[in-house]
């Protein structure tokens, strides 16, 4: 299969998920250069009130991540043509079925797993991001897993990213 092209994937929705570091962005600007799909960065639409927490190294709480997650869903439910790809972290089981609440279109999460010492030394090499390695452990404390209910694919993100992305569109063709 060449990845040369523009590929040909079911028009869906896509939430690329995982914790700070796992490659959400990464792996979504990845995918455009085959899907040309509606992107949003998940992180853009944190409110500042969230933003300046985190810089100060201070976990959100669920009250917080709220108001984010509905500009989140807001924009997924913009997707007129069904196509879009949204990053955000989506760790808990309720912020996944939030996400896809009164959604009728094709949606699947795309979960990136990686270990423990890559998204350190990911966090750590950063730059301008105001996530810092601090909160790592919250969020991997707070993740729920997905479950076989959910609709997901998972990814692991240990790989060079080419061989990511040609994962990820082998399964997202199979859907």
């Amino acid at each position: 299969m060449s990845f040369s092209m523009k590929v040909q994937i079911k028009p869906c929705l896509l939430v690329i998920m995982g914790v700070s570091g796992c490659g959400k962005t990464t792996l979504a600007k990845g995918l455009d250069q085959y899907l040309d799909w509606p992107f949003q960065e998940g992180d853009s639409l944190h409110p500042q009130h969230n933003i300046q927490k985190m810089s100060e190294g201070k976990s959100l709480t669920d009250n917080d991540r709220w108001p984010w997650l509905k500009k989140c869903h807001a924009w997924l439910e913009s997707c007129d043509d069904g196509k879009g790809v949204l990053t955000c972290s989506a760790l808990k089981r309720s912020y996944r079925d939030f996400l896809r609440k009164d959604i009728d279109k094709l949606f699947y999460f795309v979960s990136l797993k990686v270990p423990y010492d890559v998204l350190l030394h990911r966090i750590e090499k950063r730059e301008g991001h105001f996530m810092p390695v601090s909160l790592l452990d919250t969020q991997l404390k707070s993740f729920e897993p997905l479950q076989a209910d959910e609709p997901y694919i998972e990814i692991d993100m240990s790989h060079p990213l080419e061989t990511v992305i040609k994962e990820t569109l082998k399964k997202l063709q199979k859907l």
